[in-house]
């Protein structure tokens, strides 16, 4: 089965850092893949690469077309929709209007033209709105949200794209436990309904709990991947996120169990 992503030695370098070096990364159909590691190890700088906003070298297909010397908007043409950091929703819009600017293709025409449109992508808005928890706000504006609202909104409107892959930058950033918590569930639930995912995020338990796959980047080289169980464990994977000794001391730990065992 072709994947959805298929990233091969893809490469990025700022002056003389090299953010990403030959990173390797494959997103299943129906998968959701996270990627985390520590702070500066590369995790925006790959989907900023992929979506087509940084210079890399390599190759990244989508759906088995590769899409070098694709601008962005051609990339997001093809399928390939991303959220930010900082979630920029437009103040004169409703809820439901935010999300319907997304479900038109055409970024030329003006936005209430766009929003006062009532073809087939309904349809999908208001799936958008289901999926996200959001119907009972889709008449509200941007500033009566809270803070977990605004980035549901900003993870529906790319999911009203119909996008084959949904990368997200730090969807969690700034929310609270029980808010981080529904918007995995909102996560899952869109990836069962058949939408890959890439997720970037420091929320490692909100990572680890909802992905299929796991990638590990530090210092822009993939340094472990596999089931969140098995990352989980992986002690290159403790050391970069608490120390060398953090992990010689887990290493010893299952040293030890092992030979209770």
């Amino acid at each position: 089965m072709t994947p959805v992503l298929e990233a091969r030695g893809v490469s990025v370098s700022f002056g003389g850092v090299r953010a990403l070096v030959d990173v390797d990364l494959r997103v299943e159909p129906g998968q959701l893949l996270g990627l985390i590691g520590p702070n500066g190890a590369g995790k925006t700088t790959f989907i900023d690469a992929i979506s087509g906003f940084v210079r890399y070298r390599g190759s990244v297909l989508l759906d088995g077309q590769d899409l070098s010397g694709k601008a962005p908007h051609q990339r997001a043409r093809l399928g390939l929709a991303r959220t930010w950091q900082s979630v920029e929703l437009f103040d004169d819009l409703t809820v439901r209007e935010n999300i319907a600017v997304a479900a038109e293709p055409s970024s030329f025409r003006a936005l209430r033209d766009v929003v006062s449109r009532q073809d087939g992508r309904s349809e999908r808005l208001e799936e958008a709105l289901g999926v996200f928890g959001l119907v009972e706000r889709g008449d509200a504006m941007p500033s009566e949200l809270s803070q977990g609202d605004r980035k549901l909104v900003g993870v529906a409107r790319a999911y009203a794209a119909t996008p084959r892959l949904l990368c997200l930058d730090e969807p969690a950033a700034g929310l609270d436990a029980l808010e981080s918590e529904a918007l995995g569930r909102h996560l899952r639930e869109t990836v069962d309904r058949g939408t890959a995912m890439l997720l970037v995020d420091h929320d490692m338990g909100l990572v680890l709990s909802i992905s299929d796959y796991v990638v590990v980047l530090e210092f822009g080289n993939v340094i472990a991947h596999g089931t969140p169980d098995a990352v989980r464990r992986d002690p290159a994977v403790i050391s970069a996120y608490l120390g060398r000794a953090a992990s010689e001391v887990a290493a010893e730990l299952g040293t030890e169990a092992r030979g209770a065992g």
